[in-house]
């Protein structure tokens, strides 16, 4: 019974590493070795995120504007599913701004606005691999001359292997097809 039962545990074990041991796909965003700092001040590779579904944007912290709209838009959607559904998925904004966006300034913005840090990942990346990020997702952005940016307000959703699912426009207030995107990967196959 005893080596059942050790067998077992350690199919399960094989088993939950099996999808991180597979090769990524070609269109995965996972492909690209960005590392990530996150509000908490931890490190990891993009591609540790792998195995649920995302819902990803960028977004900088001194934006006063569209970014807040940004970050209600994931809450709206977020909050728009079922509460098992919702522990199903992460949420994930990424700076345009490294250079002012510091562990400090992620981590001030989400006390500020009330981002749960099990739910909510903000996050910095040296600045060639953001450009490379944000093309990867077609989120485009410039910096303006007084510092602020011009940039895409999109929600990307992001399959458990990092590909493209979904993706929309609309910025504060809920779209009803992106939710239903959002909640059929969420609840899988």
């Amino acid at each position: 019974m005893k080596r059942l039962l050790s067998f077992l545990a350690m199919l399960l074990l094989l088993g939950g590493n099996a999808h991180a041991t597979q090769p990524l796909p070609g269109d995965s965003v996972y492909q690209l070795p960005v590392q990530l700092t996150g509000q908490d001040g931890r490190q990891q590779m993009l591609s540790a995120r792998r195995g649920r579904p995302q819902l990803v944007t960028m977004f900088y912290t001194s934006c006063q504007m569209v970014c807040p709209l940004i970050i209600d838009s994931m809450r709206l959607t977020r909050n728009a599913l079922d509460p098992a559904v919702r522990s199903r998925i992460d949420l994930l904004a990424v700076s345009f701004d490294p250079a002012k966006d510091d562990v400090a300034a992620l981590r001030n913005y989400a006390d500020r606005r009330k981002l749960d840090p099990r739910i909510w990942t903000l996050a910095r990346a040296e600045p060639a691999q953001v450009r490379q990020l944000s093309g990867l997702l077609g989120l485009q952005y410039r910096r303006l001359p007084d510092g602020e940016f011009n940039h895409s307000s999109e929600l990307v959703l992001l399959d458990a292997d990092g590909r493209i699912a979904a993706r929309t426009t609309v910025i504060g207030r809920l779209d009803p097809s992106f939710v239903k995107a959002v909640d059929a990967l969420a609840r899988g196959p």
